[in-house]
């Protein structure tokens, strides 16, 4: 999300990220109000280009991004830290290595 877009792609992308967080009720919330308002504020008319116009585009993009790493950030929480303790041979898995055996045919003992 590096270069900036259109503002109608930027405003859906925020109206998507509230409706993921939010479920199907997101257009009664006092966030999607607020969107919608600053997006209707700062439309560009024929008569009006000025510098706030592009700053409020800004705005809105670092916003979106905001919110999707956000919720990309609570994905990966959640995979990695969210099953607790692990036992030894399990951590051992998960950066791919595997525990020695003892002589005589038992693993490793707790």
């Amino acid at each position: 999300m590096a270069a900036l877009s259109s503002p109608l792609r930027v405003c859906r992308g925020i109206l998507k990220e509230l409706r993921t967080v939010q479920g199907p009720t997101y257009k009664k919330s006092l966030a999607y109000n607020y969107v919608m308002d600053q997006f209707r504020k700062n439309k560009v008319t024929g008569e009006k280009y000025c510098r706030a116009q592009h700053e409020a585009l800004h705005d809105s993009h670092s916003y979106l991004c905001l919110l999707a790493s956000t919720r990309n950030h609570m994905i990966l929480h959640n995979l990695y830290h969210g099953k607790g303790d692990r036992s030894v041979e399990e951590a051992a898995g998960l950066v791919g290595l595997r525990l020695p055996t003892q002589p005589g045919g038992k693993g490793w003992e707790k």
